[in-house]
């Protein structure tokens, strides 16, 4: 069964993995429903090298074995009442086929995922060789540039928010007031489950990335065509960024945002970086943003002058809502000639 069938397959998605396994990276949308947890896995993998395929087998069914109630609960209670799952382990081996076993031994119709996750890895590695109509919505920090993009998503254009699929919005500040990173594994994953995902006509948006989110690492593939896709310049005031930067991170705790503002010391300069952190200790989240910025508008320059093409448009923010600059990005999309030319929507 080819792999996007598998994936809008019928029944909850069950990975039997162990939870480590699980916390590197799964099918998003997948529960972990562990055969093993990561000692015992431990122990049945160290006995199946050292000793023999039998002692493993065994020492698997020792460990399960008063757990079999336990677990056909577990699979009953998953179904939700539709009596199907589908389920995955590693290689689509002896741990799902197991828990299919016992599926069926419950009168519960179960799909497996022929090759396990290791196939559905290959399936997301390809994904990102494929060519994708890359849109990039660029700008200087503070610009809102994310929140342009969900304006454009509840418009019904095809969006890929790796800044949200990372939980990371990309600078030493990124990661306050979010969730934990997931590994690169997982972001490659998530990346993946929604470029399939995109309808298949018109462009998809994002927003311009550096290699890396955060901790979590851009694919090489996708990132070589993030940089030949056409870019959307969004440009707001100094002073519209500043009160966006504030409305973000100005309520984070004064220590985290003393240690993300340390990190980027050398790069801010002494009497900068000395100048934002008295501004956070006396709260003055505007005056420590301005400091910050000269930095990161650097940044963006520098990188805006790497790529290989120009921006094909510049949108100017200034006063505008998300939503006023998601119906001008839509009626520019329609409009947009089969030659890219300079444009300037102000």
């Amino acid at each position: 069964m080819a792999m996007p069938a598998y994936l809008e397959g019928e029944g909850p998605l069950l990975d039997v993995r162990s939870p480590g396994e699980f916390s590197q990276g799964h099918i998003p949308g997948a529960i972990n429903l562990p055969l093993f947890s990561d000692e015992e896995r431990a122990a049945v993998g160290t006995a199946y090298k050292q000793q023999s395929r039998q002692t493993a087998v065994l020492l698997g069914l020792a460990i399960i074995g008063p757990r079999l109630e336990q677990l056909a609960q577990a699979l009953i209670s998953h179904s939700r009442g539709s009596g199907r799952l589908r389920l995955y382990c590693w290689r689509g081996g002896m741990r799902s086929a197991s828990m299919a076993w016992l599926a069926g031994t419950v009168d519960l119709d179960c799909q497996l995922l022929a090759g396990g996750y290791k196939a559905y890895r290959r399936w997301v590695l390809s994904q990102f060789e494929q060519p994708w109509p890359l849109m990039v919505l660029g700008g200087r920090t503070g610009g809102g540039k994310t929140d342009l993009l969900l304006a454009l998503q509840a418009r019904g254009v095809a969006v890929l928010d790796l800044e949200g699929l990372a939980h990371h919005r990309g600078s030493s500040f990124g990661g306050l007031g979010l969730p934990a990173q997931p590994s690169s594994e997982h972001f490659e994953n998530r990346i993946a489950d929604t470029l399939w995902r995109c309808p298949d006509s018109g462009p998809i948006w994002l927003e311009a990335e550096s290699a890396q989110v955060g901790r979590c690492r851009l694919p090489a593939a996708l990132w070589q065509q993030m940089q030949q896709a056409t870019v959307v310049e969004l440009q707001r005031p100094t002073r519209e960024r500043v009160q966006r930067l504030v409305a973000v991170y100005g309520a984070q705790p004064r220590e985290e945002l003393r240690s993300a503002t340390e990190r980027i010391a050398r790069r801010l300069g002494p009497q900068r970086t000395a100048l934002a952190l008295a501004a956070i200790e006396t709260g003055d989240m505007a005056t420590a943003c301005e400091q910050m910025l000269d930095y990161y508008d650097r940044c963006y320059d520098h990188e805006l002058a790497q790529r290989p093409r120009s921006p094909q448009l510049r949108l100017n923010g200034d006063g505008c809502s998300e939503a006023e600059l998601a119906d001008q990005l839509c009626q520019w999309q329609r409009t947009l000639s089969a030659e890219p030319s300079a444009v300037s929507l102000a």
